[in-house]
């Protein structure tokens, strides 16, 4: 928890200037938004095989990875500014994306390895306070940002903060897995298990579809639409992101809060369904200020239920395949954050400033409505 915290405060801080430094080098939106296509597409390749390998080899040591090459892509972003190398780095960093702490497409080996020290009723609230870290961290961040500015020296920030998170990861031990072998009726009873599992994952990955290809529509270009519609700079976007994150922090330990008691379902589908309406009423806001406080609410409402999302997927397999589980709920996730964000980029490089909010809230519409038809009966908070 400690190094997503230390993620955090870069990742917030490159999620308001990363795409304002892009803008000054002279990148439009199309370009912005084909780089960041391409860094979620990479991040689906490893992400596909990170989580079943943890499963298999441990945890820690997929991290230890992450963070190295963490530190590679920071040193490639302070020592150049021309296009290719500068693309490549926020590919393979993730620069820009906002992933509240986790580590990229390493994520489903930090999400099992956390899970797999916490007892399934207590997913919900203890994921969400982990979230809720990232959150706090990202504002942290973004102030950050409106202080330094899109400039080159920002990417120190990252290359701190993966320094910091080795560091504490190396520090950290990391239970050894026990091989399990099965014969006879116990195969038999083994398959099926499996069988019902994957049918469950089946059903997450097609929701997280939807999920994904609306918060790709915008999510990626938030400092970029405020500073068109409303010619601000850094200094105004960047604490408006801190109080979006501060506001989804706090959220994130509500939601926790709110498991316990009416279920993660439940739970998530309420505070997402208050978040699209929020989300739709976005871009009809006359000024700044007004979109800043919907901003503000609809990250709230929408970021603050990460943890509990996560506590619904990870529930849905046994500990020893969480590993799986968590890669099938990133990638399904990413998988059309790396088509949408290619399109909308085309949209608003028309001029089209509201449109690609509308087309998002249609897709976050229809997860909201199949999610509790999807896994309200497997959800291990529900109150019996």
């Amino acid at each position: 928890m400690a190094a997503r915290l230390a993620r955090s405060i870069a990742q917030g801080a490159l999620v308001v200037d990363f795409a304002l430094y892009a803008r000054q080098l002279g990148w439009s939106p199309t370009r912005l938004g084909l780089v960041f296509a391409i860094a979620i597409g990479f991040s689906v390749v490893l992400t596909a095989g990170i989580g079943p390998a943890s499963d298999r080899f441990g945890r820690r040591r997929f991290l230890l990875v992450y963070e190295i090459l963490s530190m590679g892509t920071a040193i490639i972003a302070l020592n150049s500014r021309a296009f290719l190398p500068l693309a490549v780095a926020a590919i393979i960093g993730g620069f820009g994306r906002g992933a509240n702490g986790a580590a990229g497409p390493f994520a489903p080996a930090e999400q099992s390895w956390i899970s797999s020290l916490i007892a399934p009723k207590q997913l919900g609230a203890l994921l969400s306070l982990n979230a809720s870290l990232g959150f706090f961290g990202m504002a942290v961040g973004a102030v950050l940002a409106g202080l330094i500015g899109p400039v080159q020296a920002m990417f120190l920030l990252p290359l701190g903060a993966a320094l910091a998170a080795f560091s504490l990861l190396w520090l950290s031990a990391d239970p050894q897995r026990r091989v399990e072998i099965f014969t006879g009726q116990a195969q038999i009873a083994e398959d099926a298990t499996v069988r019902v599992e994957r049918g469950l994952l089946w059903r997450l990955a097609g929701l997280n579809l939807l999920n994904g290809a609306g918060i790709g529509m915008v999510g990626p270009f938030m400092s970029w639409w405020f500073a068109t519609r409303f010619a601000v700079g850094a200094g105004a976007i960047g604490p408006s992101f801190a109080a979006g994150f501060i506001a989804a922090g706090s959220a994130s330990l509500v939601a926790g809060r709110l498991t316990r008691r009416y279920g993660t379902v439940r739970t998530v589908v309420v505070m997402r369904g208050l978040g699209l309406v929020s989300l739709l009423a976005l871009p009809f806001m006359p000024n700044f200020a007004a979109a800043v406080l919907l901003y503000t609410l609809r990250s709230a409402l929408n970021r603050g239920t990460a943890g509990a999302r996560q506590a619904v997927a990870l529930g849905l397999v046994r500990g020893k395949r969480r590993g799986l589980a968590a890669s099938i709920n990133t990638l399904s996730m990413m998988a059309p954050r790396g088509i949408a964000p290619a399109f909308a980029g085309a949209l608003f490089a028309e001029g089209a400033l509201v449109a690609p909010f509308l087309i998002a809230g249609l897709f976050q519409g229809a997860y909201l409505v199949l999610y509790p038809l999807a896994f309200s009966n497997h959800d291990q908070s529900r109150p019996s």
